[in-house]
């Protein structure tokens, strides 16, 4: 089974179909199986976001425990050179794509393929800076929605 990250936004992101020859972020419609989970966000339009594995799941993310997360911290032993540069990427790339909505926020939704139960509540709702995405020690939390927050680069 695959995490699978779903943003909301006011405006659409721009699509990119995955290509395995050349595997980078996607951006997709969501399919009719799918539909339920715009229920879940306040911004009109929802859309799938893919990591290089083509899924969600080279993004960071945890599975609830008992209704809980567990907990990494900065100090966690290193991944393999392969993972961490993977992970590194994903993490730059989602970044970017955020930035360049030119929304001020975007709601970011994770659960696992096939969990679109719209009747039940996210888990946990955080809001976060972009830039918190980028920490080693931040992961989706399973059914989390985040309302993430965009700040402008400097020019």
């Amino acid at each position: 089974m695959c995490f699978v990250l779903y943003a909301g936004t006011s405006r659409e992101i721009s699509g990119k179909e995955w290509r395995e020859d050349a595997p980078d972020l996607s951006v997709t419609s969501l399919n009719e199986r799918e539909t339920p989970i715009a229920a879940h966000f306040s911004k009109p339009l929802v859309q799938c976001i893919g990591s290089t594995a083509g899924c969600g799941c080279d993004f960071p993310h945890v599975m609830s425990q008992n209704g809980e997360w567990p907990w990494f911290d900065d100090d966690e032993p290193e991944p393999e050179p392969e993972l961490a540069e993977r992970d590194r990427y994903n993490r730059a790339r989602l970044v970017a794509l955020l930035r360049e909505t030119g929304e001020e926020t975007v709601e970011l939704y994770g659960v696992w393929d096939g969990d679109f139960d719209f009747t039940t509540p996210p888990a946990i709702r955080e809001t976060i800076s972009v830039e918190a995405i980028l920490q080693p020690a931040f992961r989706f939390k399973e059914q989390g929605l985040y309302i993430v927050t965009i700040t402008r680069a400097d020019p």
